[in-house]
């Protein structure tokens, strides 16, 4: 690959906007980057010449890879060990910086979707694809992807208002969350935490974590005591981060890594996020 290639420099600077596609449309950031060096090999292959528009072309490459891969992505989680999130992508501490609005919230009901409403919502509610260029890419008449992208939308209730909270709000509560549970101050979670909060946690079959959603403050607050009891001597706080969109923070117990995003809405946490799948923490970086 040389540097003072122009179809090269073309690709570089499209390839943050495809990875942040691909991770979107498939939920791992290892499988992202597959794709987008498979874009990288059809890319080098093809006349550049006759592609009137790289940006468009480059997307719908993308766009198609990702479709595959989503076929086998969804066989492979019908016999996953428990329950399954995305791969934690942790951002910026610049807020400005994120190139687009999905929190892992979103993800999770981007989940319920078909991979074309999917691909519909992605590439034009997110990505503002042009709609006949959407429709090229997914072999479908403009006025059925325009369906599909309304069928998403509804699906996932993307005129829901978001909870915006200062970063420094954010990392407030969710380091008293961490002290809370570590020391297992129960009066203090039973304040932070919603009526109907919920726990995901993913463990991938690696290492114990909870099989099942667990819903409600009583039980929650019950759940948070029981491992203090047990872990929280060996809870180990290691930073603030904002994980797809949400606040949150990297831990460590007994040597594993892992990763927690809330959804704070209300100044209470409505949804806990938790990743301990090893598989899903190779990319991480401790945050400053």
């Amino acid at each position: 690959m040389r540097r003072d290639d122009p179809a090269t420099d073309v690709f570089e600077a499209q390839r943050p906007r495809l990875l942040r596609l691909a991770y979107r449309m498939l939920g791992s950031r290892a499988e992202a980057e597959d794709i987008v060096q498979e874009a990288w090999l059809r890319w080098h292959r093809s006349d550049h010449a006759a592609v009137a528009e790289p940006a468009a072309w480059l997307t719908r490459i993308v766009s198609r890879l990702c479709l595959d891969a989503m076929k086998s992505a969804r066989a492979r989680r019908e016999t996953y060990p428990g329950i399954w999130l995305p791969e934690p992508l942790i951002e910026p501490a610049d807020d400005e910086t994120r190139a687009d609005n999905i929190t892992l919230t979103l993800m999770m009901a981007l989940e319920r979707l078909s991979p074309l409403e999917r691909a519909a919502f992605l590439l034009h509610d997110v990505f503002d694809q042009p709609l006949d260029d959407i429709a090229a890419t997914l072999k479908r008449s403009p006025a059925a992807t325009r369906q599909l992208a309304a069928r998403a939308r509804a699906h996932v209730r993307i005129d829901q208002p978001r909870y915006e909270i200062p970063r420094e709000d954010g990392e407030a509560l969710t380091r008293a969350f961490f002290e809370a549970c570590r020391v297992g101050d129960a009066d203090a979670l039973g304040s932070m935490l919603a009526t109907d909060a919920t726990l995901r946690s993913d463990g991938g079959g690696k290492v114990l974590t909870f099989p099942n959603a667990i819903q409600g403050v009583d039980r929650l607050v019950r759940l948070f005591l029981g491992l203090s009891r047990k872990l929280g001597a060996r809870m180990e706080f290691l930073g603030h981060a904002v994980i797809d969109g949400l606040p949150g923070f990297v831990s460590r117990i007994d040597g594993h890594m892992q990763t927690t995003a809330v959804e704070i809405v209300e100044g209470r946490i409505a949804a806990i996020y938790i990743t301990r799948n090893p598989d899903k923490l190779t990319s991480l970086t401790q945050p400053a």
